[in-house]
Formats: C-alpha cells, structure tokens, sequence
C-alpha cells in the first residue's frame, strides 16, 4: 500500500496497455510476505529445537519481521510518494530476497533475528507499494474488485504455503522455506519493469527520518518489554514498557509539527479512517496471536508433523483465496460496514470455537469448524477494510493511507505476540507440559474472540455505511 506519483492524473495511467501487468506483479511480490509469515509459524517448533531458544527468542523471530514493518512502513510510504511506487517496490523486493537469503543461511538464532529484522525493512518499501499501485491504476469503482482480485490470487498462491512449508520442514529442515523467496523476487523483478510508469511525485517533500527512528524505539520498547514481563524480567519489562509511553508522545509530537509528517495526523478526523485502523490493530492482533500458538499446540501437545500442521491451515487460507474477489465486489455494493461486522463476528465465533476445543487431537471436530468460521471472517473483513482506508483518504495520499493501514496490522500482530509470554506465567515454552501448554493456548484464543468482537463493536460504531468517490471514473 503506497501511493501514486502523479495522483492528480489518473486518465493517462488508466489508458496504459501495461496495466495489465500491475495484478500480476502485485500479487508475486505481496505473496512473499503472505508465505512467509505463514510458513514462519510453522516453522517456529523446528527453529525452536534447532537452536534450543527460549520462547522469547521465538517471540524475535517473529516480531524483528513485524517491528521493522510496523514501524518503517510509513516511512517506506513515503518514499513511495517522493520516489514513485513502482522505485519502492523494486527496491523492496531486492532487499527482501537478499534478507531471505540470509535467514536460510543462519548460523546462530541472532543472525536469523536479524535476517527477519532485514526482511522487515524490505517489506517496509515493498508492502505500501503494491496496494498503492493497484489504488492509483483503478477508479473508485473498480478498486473493490481489483483489490478482492489481488486479494484472492495471493490467497490462492499462498494456500499451499503452509503445507508446503511444512513438508520442506519435515524432510528438508526449516532453512529451505527462506530460499522459496529469491526465485520468486527474481520473476517479480522481471514484470515490474513493465508496469506503468507513474506519475507526479511530491518530490518537494522532506522525508521523516527522526519520525521513523521514534516509532521504531515507541515500539521497540514495547515489544521487548512486554516480552521480558512475560519471561518474568518484572523491572526490565516495565522500565521498557514505561519507556515506550514518552517516545510515543514524542513521535506524536513530531508529526503534528512536521510540514510533511509520515504520519499525518489530519487523515484520523475521519471516522471511517480511524474505525478502519482501529478493527485492523484489534482483528490483526487476534490473528497474529492465534496463528503463533496453533502450530505449537498441534505439533508438541498432539503430534502433529509440520506437514499436518501446515495441512491444518489450508481450508484457511483456502478460504480468503476463493472468497476474497466477491468480498471485494460486495464492498462496492453494499459498502463497507455490513461485511466488517459481519466478519469480525464470525472471526470471533472461530477464535471461541477453537479455544473450546484445545485439549482435542480430532483435527475435524476440534480444528476444523473453527478455522473454517475463522477463514470466512476474515475473508468477508480484509477487503473492506482496504476499501474503507484508500476511500476515506486523499487520493494524493494514497500511499501514505496504505502505509498506516499497515503498520496497524503489524502493530497488532506485533503487540500481539510480544504480549503471548504472559499466558505462560513466565514458565518457558520448552519447560512447560502439555496441559499448562493448552491452558495458555484457551487464554490466548479466548482473548482473541474478545478482540474481534470488540472490532466488530468499533466497525458499527465508527465505519460510514457508503463509500467516498475519492477517485477518478
């Protein structure tokens, strides 16, 4: 999600025969992310017994990816405005597959953090810039259904992501799910040098550096304090936490002063803007949360191989991949509010139904129902929320709009996560048994349930019921 170059003229982008190639490259290099961060969760037990780390360090795996996100997306948004889209996503994408590669080649838990930490900045520039070009390429009116369709082939080329992933795991070993990511950068590379070119960049603007910096120690802080509250480090955790409240302010403090802040805080005086941030933070950290714990709780409590765990995930993903396209055209017709709530409603009937039946190794009576609610939550949530987000906005801050919806969704998944050691009473992941393992899993996928349904409270609340025209027809 970035924005466009020249977002005051849209006609000459629209008529360019090369925007045909703007789905493809779109979805190749969004889908990296998506089988990532699938696959990463599946892989965690293996990495686990691999290094012989701490849940803590688990927690860095997975969070070194989402802080770098969260925190510089809507700085690489920005770029993306000064620079142009399509430079960004370039850029992104090389950074990426290079970061990928050094996570395959990890020789110590450190080095793969930090690999994860560099893939996070990559998708920093790479993420924004590929709603942003599908934003700035299609009309209001066609934007639902393009963003359903990006939304589905990525979901799609994803499905097989997890038990892909778990199959290398299984008779390959986890570094092989790093090395998928190159091969597909390199295509990707190829057809973005045929997408559209775009068109006026504010040039003229000064990038948010010391922006950037506060928002990657705001939730620096945070993250590693909640992780060390959860490991039972009590002064360091809440000195880190504390912390994390004045360098918030801070960062808010020098937005509001900046000519051309990152994060422009004029873009949350509109509710549906701010509503759409909101259910995203609370959904996305449901997700995060859930996903993280699922693979431990089926491979260590139940036995599951990584193939059958990944397996688990499929009708997931299967179904934001099949059902995602007509989401995105319901969003046109009914508008956005109906299937927010709808969907934060059935996420949390998932989450309640998945917490109830943990302690079942029967993977279509004790999994199956509940991802499948899950999965069509989701599925009826995400492409409305994009919606709402590009259409609540400017169109000359298209990118900018993305980068926020962004950085919501891994700020969640961030706080999310970090937050998961405090369901262990400070007892480490590789210590603890099976019956303390599912009464942290019930906890986490109780407050999950919790979270949709709040989100769904906030979407009723604060989503406008149409959608603004903020493009061109």
């Amino acid at each position: 999600m970035s924005q466009p170059e020249n977002p005051t003229i849209q006609a000459p982008l629209l008529s360019d025969p090369r925007r045909k190639w703007v789905l493809p490259v779109t979805i190749l290099g969004s889908s990296m992310g998506f089988i990532d961060g699938s696959v990463v969760n599946v892989a965690l037990p293996a990495m686990q017994a691999s290094f012989s780390g701490s849940l803590a360090t688990m927690q860095w795996i997975v969070n070194g990816y989402m802080l770098m996100l969260a925190s510089l997306i809507l700085l690489g948004g920005a770029i993306g405005d000064r620079y142009g889209r399509r430079r960004a996503f370039i850029i992104g994408l090389v950074i990426f597959a290079i970061a990928s590669a050094a996570c395959g080649f990890a020789p110590t838990a450190g080095w793969l953090i930090f690999g994860r930490l560099l893939q996070g900045i990559g998708a920093a520039l790479l993420v924004p810039a590929s709603l942003a070009i599908i934003g700035g390429a299609y009309p209001r009116k066609e934007r639902g259904r393009a963003i359903g369709t990006w939304a589905a082939a990525a979901g799609i080329m994803t499905v097989l992501g997890p038990p892909l992933g778990g199959w290398l795991i299984d008779f390959t070993g986890w570094r092989a799910i790093f090395f998928i990511n190159p091969p597909i950068a390199a295509i990707t590379l190829v057809l973005a040098m045929r997408l559209p070119p775009d068109g006026v960049r504010r040039s003229h603007e000064r990038l948010d550096i010391l922006g950037s910096v506060l928002a990657v120690l705001a939730l620096g802080f945070l993250s590693y304090g909640l992780i060390a509250l959860g490991e039972g480090a009590m002064t360091v955790g809440l000195i880190a936490t504390l912390a994390a409240i004045p360098t918030a302010i801070a960062f808010g403090m020098v937005e509001a002063h900046k000519a051309a802040p990152m994060l422009p805080l004029s873009l949350f005086r509109d509710r549906s803007f701010l509503g759409a941030n909101i259910m995203t933070v609370l959904l996305y950290a449901a997700l995060s949360a859930a996903l993280f714990f699922l693979p431990f709780l089926l491979m260590r409590v139940h036995g599951y191989t990584a193939t059958q765990a990944g397996s688990a995930l499929l009708p997931f993903s299967v179904l934001i991949g099949l059902g995602s396209r007509w989401t995105g055209g319901l969003t046109d017709s009914l508008g956005p509010r109906p299937p927010l709530v709808l969907g934060a409603l059935l996420s949390a009937i998932g989450y309640a139904l998945l917490a109830m039946t943990g302690d079942m190794s029967n993977y279509w009576a004790g999994y199956l129902p509940g991802l499948l609610l899950l999965g069509a939550g989701m599925t009826v949530a995400i492409p409305p929320l994009t919606t709402t987000v590009f259409s609540s906005s400017p169109e000359e801050m298209s990118g900018t709009a993305s980068g926020i919806n962004n950085a919501a969704a891994r700020g969640g998944g961030l706080i999310a996560v970090a937050a998961i050691g405090l369901a262990f009473g400070s007892a480490d992941l590789s210590e603890i048994g099976n019956q303390q393992l599912q009464s942290a899993y019930r906890l986490v996928l109780w407050c999950a349930a919790a979270l949709s349904l709040v989100s769904a409270v906030y979407g009723a609340a604060m989503i406008a019921p149409k959608l603004k025209d903020t493009g061109s027809d």
